[in-house]
C-alpha cells in the first residue's frame, strides 16, 4: 500500500482552514441570533400583537372557507368523516349483504352537513383572537408550529360544539344525513343475531366536524410560519420574517 507524505506546513494549513471554518459558522450563527432578536426588538408589542391576530385571522378565513365548499370535508382524505368506529361493524356487515350504497349515502351526506355547518365558527374563532392578551401573542409567536391552532382549540371548542351541534343537527336534517342514518342502523340490527346499535349522529358529526376545522386552521398556521409566499402583508413578513 503506497503512503503518502505530506509537509508539516500543509498539515498546518489544514488544520487552520477547519479550525477557522468551524469559527466562522458559530460566528455566523451568533449574528444571525443577534440579528434576529434586533429585529423583534425594533417591533412594538402592538406590532407583534396585531401581526399574530392577521395571521390567525387569515388563516381561519382560508380554512373555514376551504371546508365549506363543495368537498371540502368529503374529498379531503384527512379530515373526511367516516363511520364511528363503534360502527366498523355495521358498515362491514351491509357491504358484505350488498347494501354498501346505504352506507356511503350516510358518510356522504355526514360530510355534506360538515361544509353546511363550517362557516358558522369563524365568528367564534374571531371573539377568540380579539381577546387574545400580549402573553398569550407573545407565547405563540414563540411555541410549537401549531401554537396558535393549541391556543385558539383550547379557547373556543367548548363554545364551539354547543353552538355547532344544533347547526349540524339542521345540516344534516338538510341533506339527508339522519335519514341516511337512520336507514343504515335500522337495516343493520333487523340482520338476526346483531348486537344492536346506534350511536348519536349529531355529537358524533359535530366533534369529527370541529376537529376536521382545527386541522385546516393547522396547515394556514404552519404555512404561514414556514412559507413567505403565505405572508400576504409587510406585517406578516416582519412578523414572521424571522421564523420562515
Amino acid at each position: 500500500m503506497k503512503k503518502y507524505k505530506y509537509p508539516t506546513t500543509i498539515i498546518i494549513l489544514l488544520l487552520t482552514i477547519t479550525a477557522n471554518a468551524q469559527l466562522l459558522d458559530k460566528l455566523k450563527d451568533k449574528v444571525e441570533n443577534q440579528l434576529e432578536n434586533s429585529t423583534l426588538s425594533e417591533l412594538s408589542e402592538e406590532e407583534v400583537a396585531a401581526g399574530l391576530k392577521e395571521a390567525l385571522n387569515r388563516g381561519i378565513e382560508v380554512g373555514v372557507n376551504q371546508l365549506s365548499k363543495p368537498d371540502g370535508y368529503f374529498k379531503d382524505l384527512e379530515i373526511k368523516i367516516p363511520m364511528p368506529d363503534e360502527a366498523k361493524q355495521v358498515e362491514t356487515k351491509l357491504r358484505q349483504i350488498g347494501q354498501g350504497k346505504l352506507v356511503d349515502d350516510a358518510i356522504e351526506s355526514m360530510n355534506r352537513a360538515a361544509e353546511d355547518a363550517a362557516i358558522v365558527a369563524k365568528e367564534l374563532f374571531v371573539a377568540a383572537i380579539k381577546s387574545m392578551t400580549l402573553t398569550d401573542v407573545m407565547g405563540i409567536l414563540k411555541g410549537d408550529n401549531n401554537a396558535a391552532t393549541a391556543f385558539l382549540e383550547k379557547a373556543t371548542r367548548t363554545a364551539l360544539f354547543d353552538q355547532f351541534k344544533p347547526v349540524i343537527k339542521k345540516s344534516l336534517d338538510k341533506v339527508g344525513a339522519t335519514k341516511n342514518w337512520n336507514l343504515v342502523f335500522k337495516n343493520y340490527n333487523r340482520i338476526p343475531m346483531v348486537k344492536k346499535i346506534n350511536p348519536d349522529l349529531e355529537e358524533y358529526a359535530t366533534n369529527k366536524a370541529i376537529d376536521g376545522l382545527f386541522i385546516q386552521i393547522e396547515k394556514q398556521e404552519l404555512a404561514i410560519r414556514q412559507d413567505p409566499i403565505a405572508r400576504v402583508s409587510d406585517l406578516l413578513k416582519k412578523v414572521f420574517g424571522n421564523n420562515g
